[in-house]
């Protein structure tokens, strides 16, 4: 457990991905301007985005080995965080459970991105996908602070990350990779479907 600046998650998707980290901004929130003027509007975007490429993201994970995808991509056996709020949760506590959500797929983003980087340098394509959902993952987390601390001054959450592939085979890294993005999968719809009706304009 350590004490990180809320804005030195922005940071972690370069990061392995372990223990927990209790982020802060020191003493209180900074200013108000941190916040555009479109930031609802903002988070919609990359949360519509997220969800839209999620399957395409694993769909290109998973192409060298398609067919052995169902028992190697289980997600049964590791950590996601646990998404519990609903449609008809408070919005605060939407808010908090989507920085959970995002603050750990951002730093396990950061993971399989540099795996992939080691392991299969050449596949352009999904390296390319990584690093456009790590960018939307990162803009969505900047929102998602803002609005904890002007909405509801919130200026730390408890934040639970998994086990670093660092060190492992390749293929535990590959297999790693691929229950992340498969549980996303999963998780990401229902994220949407969760948060979005919370930021509908007033």
């Amino acid at each position: 457990t350590g004490v990180v600046p809320f804005v030195a998650l922005l940071l972690l998707q370069r990061r392995p991905v372990a223990g927990r980290a209790l982020l802060v901004t020191g003493s209180g929130c900074p200013s108000h301007g941190l916040c555009r003027s479109n930031v609802q509007e903002q988070t919609r975007r990359q949360v519509a985005v997220l969800n839209a490429t999620a399957q395409e993201l694993f769909s290109l994970y998973v192409k060298p080995f398609s067919s052995e995808s169902d028992k190697l991509c289980n997600p049964a056996g590791i950590f996601f965080p646990a998404f519990r709020v609903n449609r008809t949760s408070e919005r605060k506590e939407v808010m908090v459970a989507m920085y959970k959500l995002f603050a750990f797929l951002n730093a396990s983003l950061g993971n399989i991105t540099r795996d992939q980087e080691e392991l299969n340098p050449l596949a352009k394509e999904l390296l390319e996908r990584l690093h456009n959902t790590t960018k939307t993952t990162r803009g969505l987390i900047s929102n998602l602070t803002c609005l904890l601390c002007k909405n509801y001054n919130i200026f730390q959450v408890d934040v639970r990350y998994g086990d670093s592939s660092k060190g492992k085979s390749a293929f535990k890294k590959k297999q790693q990779g691929c229950q992340v993005l498969r549980k996303y999968v999963q998780v990401i719809g229902q994220a949407a479907r969760v948060l979005l009706p919370h930021l509908s304009p007033s």
